[in-house]
């Protein structure tokens, strides 16, 4: 049985495949190159360029920040400030937080809409799957859909961890984000007399997108820590084993 490359997310893509999975043209993903929006493709038999899961997952955040209505100009600079060596999995959590300073938008499609989103086929498991995690809620034959929220669902449908787990990390991650934002807001309005209306509005539209930034790179570093940690520990009880 054959598997076309769309369910298998280490096969190499040609930049047509990149294109189509990405939703954009081939132009498009050369002046991306050319404007170093994206890094070059790997050069394989014949010098074709093979891009990868970090290039579609920069489309998708180059997507995402075109939605927020930034410029060709602005978005360059966000790039240049990402850290080098973002992985796949990085960028989507980049995007993620992107789609998080809009406000929330819910739309309700078909189902061959919502699987032209997602990039994917949508099988019953998956749909239940991203139904638990209050990204879609089926309503007769269509489904209302989180947009914000729909890409990073559908990364973590190949997460292997049980349902449960992701369910449990995602209730951890609302609270502690929510005692964050409870303990930022209080700091804030220390600083900002919430009678000075035009200070709160600017401080707003300033500081989101900078404290969710550094929550992100301080989570990130955390995470990276504990995990190293976790390895750490797991060879060394299968050293003594």
């Amino acid at each position: 049985m054959t598997t076309d490359t769309a369910e298998q997310p280490g096969t190499p893509l040609t930049i047509d495949e990149l294109a189509a999975r990405a939703g954009v043209t081939v132009r498009t993903v050369r002046f991306y190159g050319t404007k170093g929006l994206l890094p070059p493709p790997a050069l394989g038999p014949r010098r074709v360029g093979h891009y990868g899961r970090e290039h579609l997952a920069r489309l998708a955040l180059i997507e995402e920040l075109q939605h927020q209505g930034m410029t060709l100009a602005a978005i360059e600079r966000y790039v240049r400030r990402l850290p080098p060596g973002l992985s796949a999995d990085d960028l989507a959590i980049h995007r993620a937080v992107v789609a998080s300073w809009a406000p929330d938008v819910q739309e309700t499609v078909s189902l061959a809409e919502l699987e032209r989103r997602a990039g994917r086929a949508l099988a019953g498991p998956d749909l239940e799957r991203l139904a638990a995690m209050n990204v879609v809620a089926a309503e007769g034959e269509a489904f209302r859909v989180d947009t914000g929220l729909l890409r990073l669902g559908v990364e973590l449908l190949d997460v292997p961890l049980p349902q449960e787990a992701i369910l449990a990390a995602r209730a951890v991650l609302v609270e502690h984000s929510r005692a964050a934002a409870q303990e930022l807001s209080r700091l804030f309005r220390e600083e900002v007399s919430e009678r000075d209306a035009d200070a709160v509005r600017s401080l707003s539209a300033h500081m989101q997108p900078i404290v969710v930034q550094a929550l992100l790179t301080t989570f990130q570093r955390s995470l990276k820590e504990e995990l190293r940690v976790w390895q750490s520990e797991g060879s060394e009880v299968g050293g003594s084993a």
